[in-house]
């Protein structure tokens, strides 16, 4: 796709790209710290990068037609890895993210309703109220320096709360951050036994992750127990994702959820729904503090705007392609691992067993052969009536395992950008660059100091 352009757009910092003989000790080294450094230049540049990993066949895909092969044609012949599950399942449990077979698809056809348009349509309301609140609170900071990535991440939790349990998280904020930092800081890296043992196997790691996981669950097991004691009127219509689920029904079967079960749905919804948003609003303004000119083009567009429906969030066409290009640049998911359940053929790569799948939309989505520029921040390109390869551009995944909430955080993420960006004009009083780090999810190396002024 060639994309003209009358000004040289900005390149955002990355880190170095990994030299190709890396050695595997070097690798793991750096893996922990930030999986990203790991990739060298053939990984941006070619198809398929055939490997070694942890005593496994594996293969780096760059290829759309392989990826749809895997993601869509034959994904039941892929599971997640054993590293994975161990990272996912003390905060996830067994629920939407990283179950399999019939659980899957019974949690799938369950809590589709509570998805639909209509549905996060309803949910607007909430929103607008945090964003109203947030505005209100930065308006009184616009004389110091402030740490925007830390209020998007407190802005979005409280959006999560609203739109999950109808009341605000003041007092369970700081203990779901807790968590949330205690597990991405130490528990939710891949150590060496964590990849190469079977999981039924216990990692010395793994006792940790179990000990959290029994406080974790109680914790979202309370925050369920309050929301059912405020109740709701016979008959009423939901009023957020808790009624939805609560009340979900499998279409085909009729059965709802367990109290265990809904716990790893609600904590599966609040984390993915909160700190992957959270993330690409923070790279989101650190791309428009960069380049000041498509920062006035969305205040331009949202200027005027009332911005409280779905009908106002679907007219800011540009703002919706800034956050589509923040994640292509900054996926917040920047590696999908699968490993193969059986032999295969995949748009003619041949599969074996056992074999490590990695399908990095890091990668794919700065892959010189599939983007014009591809490290340069243009959000014109998603406005292209040439638009990418379905299979080129993955933020939220594809196929049948699809983000569920993928809707809702697009419309979180276009609402929340215009709404900021048509209150202020934001700079960074931080001069250090910003590196991206592949760890859970795309991070950046450090919080910098932004200043605010009111438009």
């Amino acid at each position: 796709m060639n994309i003209a352009s009358v000004r040289r757009p900005i390149v955002p910092p990355t880190p170095p790209r990994a030299p190709d003989d890396m050695s595997f000790l070097a690798k793991l080294a750096v893996i922990r710290r930030n999986m990203i450094a790991t990739w060298g230049q053939r990984a941006y540049e070619e198809e398929i990068i055939p490997g070694r990993f942890i005593f496994r066949n594996s293969f780096i895909l760059n290829r759309p037609d392989a990826i749809r092969h895997i993601l869509v044609s034959n994904y039941e012949n892929y599971t997640r890895t054993p590293a994975a599950i161990r990272m996912l399942r003390p905060v996830l449990g067994d629920g939407l993210l990283i179950a399999e077979g019939h659980s899957w698809t019974f949690q799938r056809r369950t809590l589709a309703p509570a998805f639909t348009p209509r549905a996060t349509a309803n949910l607007v309301p909430h929103m607008t109220a945090v964003l109203d609140e947030t505005i209100a609170k930065l308006d009184a900071r616009t004389s110091e320096a402030v740490d925007l990535r830390e209020i998007m991440q407190r802005m979005t939790l409280e959006i999560a709360g609203r739109t999950m349990f109808s009341f605000g998280m003041d007092r369970h904020g700081p203990t779901l951050r807790n968590f949330i930092m205690e597990y991405a800081e130490r528990l939710g890296r891949a150590y060496f036994l964590d990849m190469v043992l079977p999981v039924s196997w216990p990692s010395p790691m793994d006792f940790a992750r179990a000990r959290f996981r029994t406080r974790w669950t109680e914790f979202v097991a309370m925050l369920i127990a309050e929301r059912r004691a405020a109740g709701k009127k016979d008959g009423a219509p939901p009023r957020d994702l808790f009624d939805l689920m609560d009340e979900a029904r499998d279409p085909e079967t009729g059965k709802g959820f367990s109290d265990a079960q809904l716990v790893d749905e609600v904590a599966t919804m609040i984390l993915a729904g909160h700190e992957t948003t959270a993330t690409a609003l923070f790279w989101a303004l650190y791309l428009l503090a960069l380049d000041p000119e498509t920062q006035e083009q969305v205040a331009s567009e949202t200027r005027g705007e009332h911005l409280d429906s779905i009908a106002d969030i679907d007219r800011q066409k540009f703002t919706r392609a800034v956050v589509d290009e923040t994640m292509r640049l900054y996926p917040p998911a920047f590696l999908v691992a699968r490993a193969a359940r059986d032999k295969d053929n995949a748009a003619g790569i041949e599969i074996g067993k056992g074999d490590i799948i990695m399908i990095a939309p890091w990668l794919l989505h700065r892959h010189e052969k599939l983007w014009d520029q591809p490290n340069a921040f243009i959000p014109k390109r998603f406005m292209s009536k040439e638009p990418p390869d379905r299979f080129a551009y993955l933020p939220f995944g594809a196929g049948p395992r699809v983000c569920i909430g993928a809707a809702f955080a697009q419309a979180e993420s276009v609402l929340a950008l215009a709404r900021l960006i048509g209150a202020f004009r934001i700079e960074l009083a931080d001069a250090n660059p910003v590196i991206p780090l592949g760890v859970v999810t795309t991070q950046p190396d450090h919080s910098p100091m932004f200043r605010i002024t009111r438009r």
